[in-house]
């Protein structure tokens, strides 16, 4: 059906100028919350906090979806109410980092790839010590016109509420929380060994170029062997159109599972284990995998 990336760690020797709308360091917006705009006294501060980062890189001029981020999103008191376990940092397009001698923009270093250089949000994990995506970013929201889905403010509030996992693990995750119909795959629990398999796969996928349950006997037998007792794992694939990016592949991989009865009762039941990542191909195609503990 049609509908990982890694990321490059943040390191606290990024210096970054520029000078939030709001603030000067730190300051309390409208909404009341507290923004800063120096992005390494952020990083550290997040850090040191043990706290998730939220970075909002906004243009010098107001737009449509600027304007509704900022006075109805920032507004809700769902969104409020959620951002206040986070650090906040407010950044032009244009903030530059310097990095072993040499300035360059932030938008430009590699973690914020998924951006397009473009106004939208960035979440980093300095929260969780012990796992891979500690210090990288983990979520990504472009303000791509045209996309509806940082339009909503209950869609800023789910990306505010994920579980802990990679870019590529929480876009997917997030992807079906936002679908209209509101699947409960997501709402269980997520399972490090499903989380590992659906790399797995994703990565088989996207080496071979091919959509598919390969090897699925011999992989059904291994997962299910990694569950606890009365639980089996099930299964469901989906890959984009070419030459997409990250938050756009995902949404269209869970509507092409919408388009599958059998693929979207997995999707849409609730799961009491769950696992979700996506990678993408040599061909621009990204492959997405999904894989539950369940009672048949």
């Amino acid at each position: 059906m049609r509908p990982g990336i890694s990321t490059a760690a943040i390191m606290l020797s990024l210096l970054v100028g520029g000078n939030s709308v709001w603030a000067d360091k730190t300051d309390e917006a409208p909404t009341g919350l507290i923004w800063m705009d120096d992005y390494a006294d952020a990083y550290q501060r997040a850090e040191q906090g043990q706290r998730m980062l939220l970075v909002y890189f906004h243009g010098e001029r107001p737009n449509t979806y600027r304007d509704r981020f900022e006075n109805e999103s920032l507004r809700d008191a769902r969104v409020m109410e959620k951002l206040r376990d986070y650090v906040l940092v407010k950044q032009p397009l244009d903030a530059k980092i310097t990095v072993g001698g040499k300035e360059t923009k932030l938008l430009d270093h590699a973690a914020f790839n998924e951006l397009s250089h473009s106004e939208g949000l960035a979440v980093v994990d300095l929260v969780h010590k012990d796992k891979e995506h500690h210090g990288q970013v983990v979520s990504v929201i472009p303000f791509t016109p045209g996309r509806y889905y940082h339009f909503q403010s209950r869609h800023l509030a789910v990306l505010l509420d994920l579980p802990p996992g990679t870019l590529t693990q929480r876009s997917m995750i997030f992807a079906v929380r936002i679908h209209p119909e509101a699947p409960a795959s997501t709402y269980g629990q997520p399972h490090d060994p499903l989380m590992h398999g659906a790399r797995q796969h994703s990565s088989h996928q996207a080496s071979i170029q091919s959509q598919g349950h390969h090897n699925w006997d011999s992989r059904f037998q291994h997962l299910t062997s990694a569950l606890p007792g009365g639980l089996h794992a099930q299964e469901v694939v989906a890959e984009s159109w070419p030459h997409q990016k990250l938050m756009d592949a995902c949404v269209d991989c869970v509507h092409s599972w919408r388009q599958s009865p059998g693929h979207w009762g997995a999707v849409r039941r609730q799961q009491p284990l769950f696992g979700y990542d996506i990678r993408r191909g040599g061909n621009g195609i990204w492959y997405a995998t999904g894989i539950f503990g369940n009672r048949h």
